[in-house]
Protein backbone atom coordinates (compact mmCIF):
# COMPACT_ATOMS: atom_id res chain seq x y z
CA UNK A 1 0.00 0.00 0.00
CA UNK A 2 1.24 3.45 -0.85
CA UNK A 3 -0.48 6.53 0.56
CA UNK A 4 0.77 9.90 -0.54
CA UNK A 5 -0.19 13.16 1.15
CA UNK A 6 -0.73 16.45 -0.64
CA UNK A 7 0.71 19.76 0.51
CA UNK A 8 -1.41 22.29 -1.37
CA UNK A 9 -0.19 25.26 0.62
CA UNK A 10 3.35 25.29 -0.79
CA UNK A 11 3.44 27.79 -3.64
CA UNK A 12 6.98 29.05 -4.02
CA UNK A 13 7.29 31.43 -6.96
CA UNK A 14 7.75 29.84 -10.37
CA UNK A 15 8.02 32.95 -12.50
CA UNK A 16 10.43 33.46 -15.39
CA UNK A 17 13.87 34.89 -14.90
CA UNK A 18 13.17 38.08 -16.78
CA UNK A 19 9.57 38.94 -17.62
CA UNK A 20 6.55 36.69 -17.39
CA UNK A 21 3.63 36.98 -19.75
CA UNK A 22 1.69 38.84 -17.05
CA UNK A 23 4.59 41.24 -16.46
CA UNK A 24 4.74 42.00 -20.20
CA UNK A 25 1.14 43.16 -20.05
CA UNK A 26 1.57 44.97 -16.79
CA UNK A 27 -1.09 42.72 -15.26
CA UNK A 28 -1.19 40.09 -12.57
CA UNK A 29 -3.71 37.32 -11.99
CA UNK A 30 -6.44 38.07 -9.52
CA UNK A 31 -8.53 35.78 -7.35
CA UNK A 32 -11.97 35.08 -8.82
CA UNK A 33 -15.19 35.56 -6.92
CA UNK A 34 -17.17 32.44 -6.19
CA UNK A 35 -20.13 31.87 -8.49
CA UNK A 36 -21.39 34.27 -11.08
CA UNK A 37 -20.67 34.28 -14.80
CA UNK A 38 -18.48 36.13 -17.26
CA UNK A 39 -14.70 36.64 -17.25
CA UNK A 40 -12.84 35.99 -14.04
CA UNK A 41 -9.24 36.19 -12.91
CA UNK A 42 -7.12 33.18 -11.96
CA UNK A 43 -7.53 31.42 -8.65
CA UNK A 44 -4.47 32.13 -6.54
CA UNK A 45 -4.44 29.00 -4.41
CA UNK A 46 -4.94 25.28 -4.82
CA UNK A 47 -7.20 25.34 -1.76
CA UNK A 48 -9.65 27.46 -3.72
CA UNK A 49 -9.84 24.77 -6.38
CA UNK A 50 -10.26 22.00 -3.81
CA UNK A 51 -12.91 23.86 -1.82
CA UNK A 52 -15.20 24.12 -4.83
CA UNK A 53 -15.46 20.36 -5.23
CA UNK A 54 -16.48 17.62 -2.85
CA UNK A 55 -13.60 15.35 -1.80
CA UNK A 56 -13.64 12.11 0.16
CA UNK A 57 -10.06 12.55 1.38
CA UNK A 58 -7.32 15.18 1.14
CA UNK A 59 -4.93 12.92 -0.79
CA UNK A 60 -4.94 10.82 -3.92
CA UNK A 61 -6.05 7.29 -3.10
CA UNK A 62 -3.05 5.21 -4.09
CA UNK A 63 -4.15 2.01 -2.31
CA UNK A 64 -4.71 -0.77 -4.83
CA UNK A 65 -8.22 -2.23 -5.01
CA UNK A 66 -7.11 -5.78 -5.87
CA UNK A 67 -7.15 -5.26 -9.66
CA UNK A 68 -3.64 -3.85 -9.88
CA UNK A 69 -4.96 -0.30 -10.19
CA UNK A 70 -5.93 2.13 -7.46
CA UNK A 71 -9.60 3.20 -7.13
CA UNK A 72 -8.82 6.73 -8.28
CA UNK A 73 -6.81 5.49 -11.25
CA UNK A 74 -9.65 3.13 -12.19
CA UNK A 75 -12.19 5.96 -12.22
CA UNK A 76 -9.87 8.24 -14.17
CA UNK A 77 -9.14 5.59 -16.79
CA UNK A 78 -12.87 4.91 -17.17
CA UNK A 79 -13.45 8.62 -17.70
CA UNK A 80 -10.73 8.82 -20.32
CA UNK A 81 -12.09 5.75 -22.09
CA UNK A 82 -15.55 7.35 -22.30
CA UNK A 83 -14.34 10.65 -23.74
CA UNK A 84 -11.77 9.13 -26.14
CA UNK A 85 -14.20 8.94 -29.12
CA UNK A 86 -15.14 12.62 -28.67
CA UNK A 87 -11.76 13.96 -27.59
CA UNK A 88 -11.93 16.88 -30.04
CA UNK A 89 -15.20 18.10 -28.55
CA UNK A 90 -13.87 17.76 -25.00
CA UNK A 91 -10.71 19.67 -25.84
CA UNK A 92 -12.57 22.47 -27.63
CA UNK A 93 -14.97 22.87 -24.72
CA UNK A 94 -12.08 22.90 -22.25
CA UNK A 95 -10.36 25.80 -24.01
CA UNK A 96 -13.63 27.65 -24.41
CA UNK A 97 -14.23 27.46 -20.65
CA UNK A 98 -10.64 28.42 -19.86
CA UNK A 99 -10.51 31.48 -22.10
CA UNK A 100 -14.02 32.74 -21.29
CA UNK A 101 -13.50 32.48 -17.54
CA UNK A 102 -9.84 33.52 -17.58
CA UNK A 103 -9.22 35.67 -20.67
CA UNK A 104 -5.82 36.79 -19.37
CA UNK A 105 -4.53 33.23 -19.87
CA UNK A 106 -5.06 33.46 -23.63
CA UNK A 107 -1.79 35.40 -23.94
CA UNK A 108 0.17 32.34 -22.75
CA UNK A 109 -0.90 30.37 -25.83
CA UNK A 110 0.02 30.76 -29.51
CA UNK A 111 -2.21 32.90 -31.68
CA UNK A 112 -3.23 29.87 -33.76
CA UNK A 113 -4.35 26.89 -31.69
CA UNK A 114 -4.34 24.30 -34.48
CA UNK A 115 -1.27 22.47 -33.18
CA UNK A 116 -1.87 23.21 -29.50
CA UNK A 117 -5.46 21.94 -29.25
CA UNK A 118 -4.92 18.25 -28.55
CA UNK A 119 -1.82 18.54 -26.40
CA UNK A 120 -3.54 18.99 -23.06
CA UNK A 121 -5.54 15.78 -23.41
CA UNK A 122 -2.41 13.95 -24.58
CA UNK A 123 -0.49 15.10 -21.51
CA UNK A 124 -3.37 14.09 -19.21
CA UNK A 125 -3.51 10.63 -20.81
CA UNK A 126 0.23 10.22 -20.32
CA UNK A 127 0.05 11.33 -16.69
CA UNK A 128 -2.96 9.08 -16.05
CA UNK A 129 -0.97 6.09 -17.26
CA UNK A 130 1.55 6.87 -14.51
CA UNK A 131 -0.95 7.57 -11.75
CA UNK A 132 -0.15 4.38 -9.83
CA UNK A 133 3.61 4.82 -10.29
CA UNK A 134 4.57 7.80 -8.09
CA UNK A 135 8.19 7.83 -9.29
CA UNK A 136 7.28 7.84 -13.00
CA UNK A 137 4.51 10.38 -12.38
CA UNK A 138 6.87 12.73 -10.54
CA UNK A 139 9.51 12.39 -13.26
CA UNK A 140 7.10 13.11 -16.09
CA UNK A 141 5.24 15.97 -14.41
CA UNK A 142 8.46 17.42 -13.01
CA UNK A 143 9.78 17.89 -16.54
CA UNK A 144 6.49 19.44 -17.60
CA UNK A 145 6.52 21.83 -14.64
CA UNK A 146 10.07 22.95 -15.36
CA UNK A 147 9.29 23.34 -19.05
CA UNK A 148 6.16 25.39 -18.38
CA UNK A 149 8.26 28.19 -16.89
CA UNK A 150 9.15 29.38 -20.39
CA UNK A 151 5.47 30.17 -21.07
CA UNK A 152 5.15 32.38 -18.00
CA UNK A 153 3.05 29.78 -16.18
CA UNK A 154 2.52 30.65 -12.50
CA UNK A 155 1.17 28.61 -9.57
CA UNK A 156 -2.00 30.72 -9.66
CA UNK A 157 -2.80 29.45 -13.15
CA UNK A 158 -3.19 25.77 -12.24
CA UNK A 159 -6.54 25.99 -10.38
CA UNK A 160 -8.04 27.77 -13.40
CA UNK A 161 -6.96 24.91 -15.64
CA UNK A 162 -8.35 22.40 -13.16
CA UNK A 163 -11.73 24.10 -13.11
CA UNK A 164 -11.95 24.11 -16.91
CA UNK A 165 -10.85 20.47 -17.04
CA UNK A 166 -13.53 19.33 -14.59
CA UNK A 167 -16.11 21.40 -16.42
CA UNK A 168 -15.28 19.69 -19.72
CA UNK A 169 -15.16 16.20 -18.23
CA UNK A 170 -18.46 16.59 -16.36
CA UNK A 171 -20.15 17.75 -19.56
CA UNK A 172 -18.98 14.89 -21.79
CA UNK A 173 -18.28 11.92 -19.48
CA UNK A 174 -21.97 11.69 -18.63
CA UNK A 175 -22.13 7.92 -18.12
CA UNK A 176 -19.46 7.68 -15.43
CA UNK A 177 -19.47 11.17 -13.93
CA UNK A 178 -20.68 11.31 -10.33
CA UNK A 179 -19.48 12.69 -7.00
CA UNK A 180 -16.98 9.85 -6.54
CA UNK A 181 -15.46 10.33 -9.99
CA UNK A 182 -15.25 14.08 -9.51
CA UNK A 183 -13.50 13.61 -6.17
CA UNK A 184 -10.99 11.25 -7.78
CA UNK A 185 -10.18 13.82 -10.45
CA UNK A 186 -9.86 16.61 -7.86
CA UNK A 187 -7.43 14.54 -5.83
CA UNK A 188 -5.43 13.50 -8.88
CA UNK A 189 -5.28 16.97 -10.42
CA UNK A 190 -4.36 18.58 -7.09
CA UNK A 191 -1.51 16.10 -6.72
CA UNK A 192 -0.31 16.41 -10.31
CA UNK A 193 -0.41 20.19 -10.38
CA UNK A 194 1.45 20.37 -7.06
CA UNK A 195 4.25 18.22 -8.48
CA UNK A 196 4.60 20.65 -11.40
CA UNK A 197 4.45 23.72 -9.16
CA UNK A 198 7.13 22.35 -6.83
CA UNK A 199 9.37 21.30 -9.72
CA UNK A 200 9.14 24.77 -11.26
CA UNK A 201 9.88 26.47 -7.95
CA UNK A 202 12.90 24.26 -7.36
CA UNK A 203 14.16 24.80 -10.90
CA UNK A 204 13.83 28.58 -10.60
CA UNK A 205 16.59 28.58 -8.00
CA UNK A 206 19.16 27.11 -10.39
CA UNK A 207 18.21 27.89 -13.99
CA UNK A 208 16.53 30.57 -16.11
CA UNK A 209 13.12 29.95 -17.62
CA UNK A 210 14.64 30.27 -21.10
CA UNK A 211 17.89 31.11 -22.85
CA UNK A 212 18.36 33.56 -25.71
CA UNK A 213 20.59 32.13 -28.43
CA UNK A 214 22.11 33.74 -31.52
CA UNK A 215 22.21 31.83 -34.79
CA UNK A 216 25.89 31.71 -35.77
CA UNK A 217 25.62 29.39 -38.79
CA UNK A 218 22.88 28.11 -41.07
CA UNK A 219 23.76 25.24 -43.42
CA UNK A 220 21.00 24.24 -45.86
CA UNK A 221 21.81 20.56 -46.52
CA UNK A 222 18.77 19.78 -48.70
CA UNK A 223 15.86 21.89 -49.87
CA UNK A 224 14.02 21.16 -46.61
CA UNK A 225 16.73 20.30 -44.04
CA UNK A 226 19.03 22.81 -42.36
CA UNK A 227 21.75 22.42 -39.73
CA UNK A 228 21.65 25.37 -37.32
CA UNK A 229 24.33 26.27 -34.80
CA UNK A 230 23.45 28.76 -32.06
CA UNK A 231 25.32 30.48 -29.23
CA UNK A 232 23.34 30.72 -25.93
CA UNK A 233 23.59 33.94 -23.94
CA UNK A 234 24.71 31.95 -20.88
CA UNK A 235 25.89 28.45 -20.03
CA UNK A 236 23.43 25.85 -21.24
CA UNK A 237 23.95 22.48 -19.50
CA UNK A 238 22.61 19.39 -21.26
CA UNK A 239 23.40 15.75 -21.98
CA UNK A 240 23.92 14.07 -25.34
CA UNK A 241 20.66 12.51 -26.46
CA UNK A 242 18.45 15.22 -24.96
CA UNK A 243 16.35 17.83 -26.75
CA UNK A 244 15.10 21.38 -26.21
CA UNK A 245 12.06 23.44 -27.15
CA UNK A 246 12.80 26.35 -29.48
CA UNK A 247 10.84 29.52 -30.22
CA UNK A 248 11.51 31.81 -33.18
CA UNK A 249 10.94 35.59 -33.30
CA UNK A 250 8.50 35.10 -36.20
CA UNK A 251 6.03 32.88 -34.36
CA UNK A 252 5.88 33.95 -30.68
CA UNK A 253 4.66 31.34 -28.17
CA UNK A 254 5.01 28.54 -30.74
CA UNK A 255 7.63 26.14 -29.34
CA UNK A 256 8.89 23.01 -31.09
CA UNK A 257 11.28 20.34 -29.86
CA UNK A 258 14.63 19.68 -31.52
CA UNK A 259 17.38 17.29 -30.45
CA UNK A 260 20.95 18.37 -29.87
CA UNK A 261 23.13 17.14 -32.74
CA UNK A 262 26.36 17.02 -30.74
CA UNK A 263 27.62 16.28 -27.27
CA UNK A 264 28.37 19.33 -25.06
CA UNK A 265 31.19 21.35 -26.64
CA UNK A 266 33.95 23.42 -25.00
CA UNK A 267 32.86 26.52 -26.94
CA UNK A 268 29.28 26.18 -25.62
CA UNK A 269 27.73 26.17 -29.12
CA UNK A 270 24.61 24.09 -29.77
CA UNK A 271 23.71 22.43 -33.09
CA UNK A 272 20.28 21.29 -34.28
CA UNK A 273 19.03 19.51 -37.41
CA UNK A 274 15.69 20.90 -38.57
CA UNK A 275 13.41 19.58 -41.32
CA UNK A 276 10.72 21.87 -42.72
CA UNK A 277 7.42 20.00 -42.61
CA UNK A 278 4.15 20.93 -44.36
CA UNK A 279 2.32 23.62 -42.37
CA UNK A 280 5.19 23.63 -39.87
CA UNK A 281 5.47 27.27 -38.91
CA UNK A 282 8.53 26.97 -36.69
CA UNK A 283 10.38 24.42 -38.81
CA UNK A 284 9.83 26.36 -42.03
CA UNK A 285 10.99 29.57 -40.39
CA UNK A 286 14.16 27.91 -39.10
CA UNK A 287 14.95 26.25 -42.43
CA UNK A 288 13.97 28.98 -44.89
CA UNK A 289 14.05 32.24 -42.96
CA UNK A 290 16.60 32.07 -40.13
CA UNK A 291 20.03 33.54 -40.81
CA UNK A 292 23.18 34.22 -38.74
CA UNK A 293 22.49 37.00 -36.27
CA UNK A 294 18.87 36.04 -35.63
CA UNK A 295 17.90 35.40 -32.00
CA UNK A 296 15.85 32.41 -30.90
CA UNK A 297 14.77 31.28 -27.45
CA UNK A 298 15.51 27.88 -25.94
CA UNK A 299 13.63 26.10 -23.18
CA UNK A 300 15.40 23.83 -20.69
CA UNK A 301 16.96 20.55 -21.85
CA UNK A 302 14.86 17.46 -21.37
CA UNK A 303 14.67 13.84 -22.45
CA UNK A 304 16.04 10.57 -21.11
CA UNK A 305 17.62 8.98 -24.19
CA UNK A 306 21.09 9.28 -22.66
CA UNK A 307 24.00 6.85 -22.33
CA UNK A 308 24.54 4.99 -19.07
CA UNK A 309 28.32 5.12 -18.74
CA UNK A 310 28.32 2.79 -15.75
CA UNK A 311 27.71 -0.19 -18.06
CA UNK A 312 29.70 -1.65 -20.95
CA UNK A 313 26.86 -2.83 -23.17
CA UNK A 314 27.04 -2.05 -26.85
CA UNK A 315 24.84 0.66 -28.37
CA UNK A 316 22.42 -0.20 -31.16
CA UNK A 317 21.29 3.13 -32.63
CA UNK A 318 18.43 3.65 -35.09
CA UNK A 319 18.28 7.14 -36.58
CA UNK A 320 15.61 7.94 -39.18
CA UNK A 321 15.79 11.23 -41.09
CA UNK A 322 16.78 14.09 -38.79
CA UNK A 323 16.66 11.51 -35.98
CA UNK A 324 20.32 10.96 -36.80
CA UNK A 325 21.08 14.20 -34.89
CA UNK A 326 20.87 12.79 -31.33
CA UNK A 327 22.47 9.54 -32.52
CA UNK A 328 25.50 11.52 -33.67
CA UNK A 329 25.56 13.21 -30.25
CA UNK A 330 25.53 9.81 -28.52
CA UNK A 331 28.50 8.64 -30.61
CA UNK A 332 30.46 11.74 -29.60
CA UNK A 333 29.47 11.20 -25.98
CA UNK A 334 30.82 7.63 -26.00
CA UNK A 335 34.05 8.86 -27.59
CA UNK A 336 34.51 11.66 -25.05
CA UNK A 337 34.11 9.22 -22.17
CA UNK A 338 36.88 7.04 -23.61
CA UNK A 339 34.58 4.03 -23.96
CA UNK A 340 35.57 1.20 -26.30
CA UNK A 341 32.12 -0.36 -26.37
CA UNK A 342 30.77 -1.28 -29.81
CA UNK A 343 28.34 1.21 -31.36
CA UNK A 344 26.21 0.12 -34.32
CA UNK A 345 24.39 2.94 -36.14
CA UNK A 346 21.61 2.29 -38.67
CA UNK A 347 20.95 5.54 -40.53
CA UNK A 348 17.64 5.38 -42.40
CA UNK A 349 16.10 7.56 -45.12
CA UNK A 350 13.85 7.27 -48.16
CA UNK A 351 16.75 7.54 -50.64
CA UNK A 352 20.46 8.24 -50.67
CA UNK A 353 19.68 11.90 -51.42
CA UNK A 354 17.99 12.13 -48.01
CA UNK A 355 21.08 10.88 -46.15
CA UNK A 356 22.10 14.50 -45.66
CA UNK A 357 24.61 13.79 -42.84
CA UNK A 358 26.12 10.55 -44.13
CA UNK A 359 29.54 12.13 -44.79
CA UNK A 360 29.79 13.20 -41.15
CA UNK A 361 28.81 9.77 -39.91
CA UNK A 362 31.30 8.02 -42.21
CA UNK A 363 34.09 10.32 -40.98
CA UNK A 364 33.23 9.32 -37.43
CA UNK A 365 33.38 5.67 -38.44
CA UNK A 366 36.90 6.16 -39.84
CA UNK A 367 37.94 7.90 -36.61
CA UNK A 368 36.59 5.33 -34.13
CA UNK A 369 37.25 1.62 -34.76
CA UNK A 370 34.42 0.63 -32.41
CA UNK A 371 31.82 2.44 -34.55
CA UNK A 372 29.96 0.90 -37.50
CA UNK A 373 27.58 2.98 -39.63
CA UNK A 374 25.07 1.30 -41.95
CA UNK A 375 22.99 3.52 -44.27
CA UNK A 376 19.53 2.12 -45.01
CA UNK A 377 17.24 3.42 -47.79
CA UNK A 378 13.69 2.35 -48.59
CA UNK A 379 13.83 3.31 -52.29
CA UNK A 380 16.52 3.56 -54.94
CA UNK A 381 19.98 2.05 -55.02
CA UNK A 382 21.38 3.60 -51.88
CA UNK A 383 25.05 4.26 -51.11
CA UNK A 384 27.72 1.63 -51.65
CA UNK A 385 27.72 -0.86 -48.80
CA UNK A 386 24.27 0.27 -47.66
CA UNK A 387 21.12 -1.72 -46.98
CA UNK A 388 17.72 -1.64 -48.66
CA UNK A 389 14.27 -1.75 -47.08
CA UNK A 390 12.54 -0.49 -43.92
CA UNK A 391 15.01 0.54 -41.22
CA UNK A 392 13.64 -1.75 -38.45
CA UNK A 393 13.73 -4.77 -40.77
CA UNK A 394 17.37 -4.06 -41.65
CA UNK A 395 18.15 -4.07 -37.94
CA UNK A 396 16.36 -7.39 -37.50
CA UNK A 397 18.31 -8.95 -40.37
CA UNK A 398 21.67 -7.89 -38.94
CA UNK A 399 21.06 -9.27 -35.45
CA UNK A 400 21.21 -10.79 -32.93
CA UNK A 401 21.66 -7.91 -30.50
CA UNK A 402 21.80 -9.72 -27.15
CA UNK A 403 24.63 -7.59 -25.74
CA UNK A 404 23.29 -4.20 -26.85
CA UNK A 405 21.12 -1.38 -25.53
CA UNK A 406 18.93 0.18 -28.22
CA UNK A 407 18.45 3.90 -28.91
CA UNK A 408 15.76 5.03 -31.37
CA UNK A 409 15.19 8.50 -32.81
CA UNK A 410 13.12 9.53 -35.80
CA UNK A 411 9.52 9.72 -37.03
CA UNK A 412 6.90 8.30 -34.63
CA UNK A 413 6.06 5.44 -36.99
CA UNK A 414 9.69 4.40 -37.19
CA UNK A 415 10.03 4.44 -33.42
CA UNK A 416 6.91 2.31 -32.93
CA UNK A 417 7.88 -0.24 -35.57
CA UNK A 418 11.45 -0.27 -34.31
CA UNK A 419 10.32 -1.05 -30.79
CA UNK A 420 8.05 -3.81 -32.09
CA UNK A 421 10.93 -5.41 -34.01
CA UNK A 422 13.33 -5.21 -31.09
CA UNK A 423 10.81 -6.67 -28.66
CA UNK A 424 10.03 -9.34 -31.21
CA UNK A 425 13.65 -10.50 -31.31
CA UNK A 426 13.73 -10.72 -27.53
CA UNK A 427 15.24 -7.42 -26.40
CA UNK A 428 13.87 -6.49 -22.94
CA UNK A 429 11.87 -3.25 -22.80
CA UNK A 430 14.23 -1.75 -20.21
CA UNK A 431 17.07 -1.91 -22.75
CA UNK A 432 15.16 0.04 -25.42
CA UNK A 433 15.50 3.80 -25.10
CA UNK A 434 13.64 6.49 -26.95
CA UNK A 435 11.85 9.66 -26.05
CA UNK A 436 8.10 9.25 -25.70
CA UNK A 437 6.20 10.39 -28.76
CA UNK A 438 3.62 11.96 -26.41
CA UNK A 439 6.30 13.87 -24.51
CA UNK A 440 7.84 15.19 -27.70
CA UNK A 441 4.43 16.43 -28.82
CA UNK A 442 3.35 18.07 -25.55
CA UNK A 443 4.98 21.46 -26.03
CA UNK A 444 2.18 23.81 -25.00
CA UNK A 445 1.41 25.40 -21.64
CA UNK A 446 -0.33 23.06 -19.15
Amino acid sequence: MFVRSVSPTRHAGASNRGQTAADDRGQHPTTPADGGSGPRGCAGDQKTFEARHSMDAPATRWTEDGTGRSPDATLIHRTLAEIAPIADQVTSYFYALLFIRHPDLRALFPVAMDVQRDRLLRAILTAADRLDDPHALAEYLGELGRGHRKYGTLPAHYPAVGEALLGALSRYATTIWDAETEAAWVRAYTEMSQIMIDAAADNEERAPAWWHAEVVSHDLRTRDIAVLTVRPDQVYPFLAGQYAAMETPWWPRNWRHYSFASAPRPDGLLTFHVKAVPAGWVSNALVHRARPGDIVRLGPPTGSMTVDHSTHSGLLCLGGGTGIAPIKALVEDVAEHGDRRPVEVFYGARSDLDLYDIDTMMRLQKTYPWLAVRPVVSTGRGPEGGLKGPLPEAVRACGPWHEYDAYLSGPPGMIRSGVDVLRGIGMPAERIRHDSVEELAATGPF
